[in-house]
């Protein structure tokens, strides 16, 4: 039999993958071009998550962290968002949200922790 953390985790990953959709839609929604700000909006926020949920909420981290957060954020589809913006010959934009999408989420998740700790 699996464990009940295991069940919840992959739950958990199915909803944040769900919610990944959504977010990404609805920024996608309000924005212009083909920059990806709805993936970045979602993998800075997850970082952000993540680094509270570590700090604050250590015993639920894999269920929160590998799970839902796991399934939210996204590092396979910022870098395929990346190629294509290569592919297209906007290389200044796919430099851009590489290094910016992995800056800022380092940031987010620093500043997540230092909230974490703080609470």
């Amino acid at each position: 039999m699996m464990p009940l953390v295991f069940v919840l985790a992959s739950v958990a990953g199915g909803l944040g993958a769900g919610l990944r959709y959504l977010v990404d839609a609805g920024v996608m929604s309000l924005t212009k071009g083909r920059f990806p700000w709805g993936i970045v909006v979602v993998n800075i926020t997850g970082s952000f998550v993540l680094g509270l949920v570590t700090a604050a909420l250590p015993d639920e981290v894999f269920i929160i962290g590998a799970g839902l957060l796991g399934g939210y954020t996204t590092l396979s589809t910022a870098m395929l968002d990346a190629l294509a913006l290569w592919n297209d010959g906007d290389r200044r934009a796919s430099v851009l949200h590489l290094l910016g999408t992995f800056a800022v989420s380092a940031a987010a998740a620093l500043a997540g922790l230092a909230l974490g700790a703080a609470l």
